[in-house]
């Protein structure tokens, strides 16, 4: 029996000919990231382990960036924290304010992770860089604790799902309406514990922002992991932001897939997930006159520049309806910089919108944005639970950028078709 992708790359890092679903290994690690609220726990979990080292001082990212800049003082103690354990340990991936991005968009960005690649994350989406060819998931922070000391972590082999993708998107429709058609499809627990290998001619159809968006949203559905394959698209963007060396693997034709699933891009609306699980979806033609107080464009899902360039277009020469609050958080300096040079933080804040520093902030219910009672938002965030964003009765409608953007300008949730674009 042939081995997945993901299945591939765990057996070349476990030293292994060949795994199967269910087995448990022990993998060699690429890269160990943790953040400003993970990072601070697995810190002081290695003062119990009485090897006090770390493995690899290059292979360690730690990023301030969920409640930074710092909005208290717990949140300033955390990141001191960070900031002293890697000048102790000469950590080289230490990003502080001013040179950070969101975790997840900052990592590829810099290099730091390429196609062939374990990575594990204490965060969640650290499963974002399956857009590379990678294997990265989240894990806790006692496990990256052990894998800052040791440079490895046990795996239990996941099993696979298939997405064959085929066809391209519409002009409006990007990443982030396909994953959330397919968390729609499947439900937050349809791939649990499994990787989500998305396979497919459509593929060459999609950007790496879309990919990116795509894999990041896997845990979503429940996923281990997300990951696409490797092609020209791919190895463009690693040859520009890293010099480390990549390996490719593919899927055995022979490899074996829970379920298939065969996914038409050309048929999918612009999507929109309902309050309080992403698999509330609904296409934009069915969400009815739903009224909005909030739009939040950014986060690790949908910071990049093509998102910011989609909200833009939507936004140019347009206002935000009197009375709405529109907040865009480019995910990197660098981002935020060619937003600048390209003249999109212009035409938000000519629109009525402001611009933030890079940070999470109100995607967790941080700060720069916390909904009060009986308030709503459209956000390009990737989770709307109850409470995520702030008040236990507001409310959070995932949306791409495009959409984000039109209802800002409409105060209610609405597509870019309808301001006639």
């Amino acid at each position: 029996m042939g081995m997945t992708m993901t299945q591939k790359i765990l057996a070349a890092h476990a030293g292994l000919r060949n795994v199967v679903a269910g087995q448990l290994i022990e993998a060699d690690l690429d890269m160990v990231l943790g953040n400003d609220i993970t990072a601070p726990v697995a810190i002081q979990e290695m003062t119990k382990i009485e090897k006090k080292q770390v493995f690899d001082k290059d292979k360690i990212a730690l990023i301030p960036d969920h409640f930074t800049p710092n909005k208290d003082i717990k949140s300033a103690q955390n990141c001191k924290c960070l900031r002293e354990f890697a000048k102790e340990y000469e950590i080289t991936n230490y990003f502080e304010i001013g040179e950070m991005g969101i975790e997840h968009a900052l990592l590829p960005e810099k290099g730091l992770v390429v196609a062939g690649d374990v990575v594990i994350g204490a965060d969640s989406h650290t499963c974002t860089y399956g857009a590379l060819g990678a294997f990265s998931t989240g894990v806790g922070s006692t496990d990256m604790a052990a894998g800052m000391v040791t440079g490895k972590a046990w795996f239990k082999v996941p099993s696979a799902l298939k997405f064959e993708l085929t066809g391209c998107p519409d002009r409006w429709v990007s990443g982030k309406d396909i994953i959330l058609h397919i968390i729609g499809l499947i439900g937050v627990d349809g791939a649990l514990y499994k990787s989500m290998e998305f396979t497919g001619d459509g593929i060459k159809n999609l950007s790496m922002d879309d990919r990116f968006t795509m894999a990041n949203m896997a845990i979503e559905a429940g996923a281990k992991n997300g990951i696409f394959p490797v092609d020209n698209k791919t190895i463009d963007y690693m040859k520009g932001h890293s010099s480390k060396e990549y390996k490719i693997y593919e899927a055995d034709v022979d490899a074996e897939y829970e379920k298939t699933y065969n996914i038409d891009l050309s048929k999918i609306r612009p999507t929109v997930a309902f309050p309080h699980l992403p698999e509330n979806t609904k296409t934009i033609d069915e969400v009815g006159d739903i009224e909005i107080q909030q739009v939040i464009i950014g986060s690790c899902t949908n910071g990049r520049l093509e998102d910011l360039r989609a909200a833009a277009k939507v936004l140019d020469g347009r206002k935000v309806k009197k009375g709405m609050r529109v907040i865009i958080f480019p995910a990197t300096q660098d981002i935020y910089l060619k937003a600048m040079e390209e003249g999109l933080l212009s035409i938000f804040i000519k629109a009525g919108a402001a611009v933030s520093t890079p940070t999470c902030g109100p995607c967790l219910g941080g700060h720069m944005g916390i909904l009060a009672q009986g308030e709503r938002a459209v956000a390009t965030t990737n989770r709307n639970f109850v409470g995520r964003m702030g008040h236990v009765e507001s409310e959070i409608y995932l949306a791409s950028p495009a959409v984000a953007a039109a209802s800002a300008v409409t105060g209610r949730i609405s597509g870019p078709e309808e301001l006639g674009l």
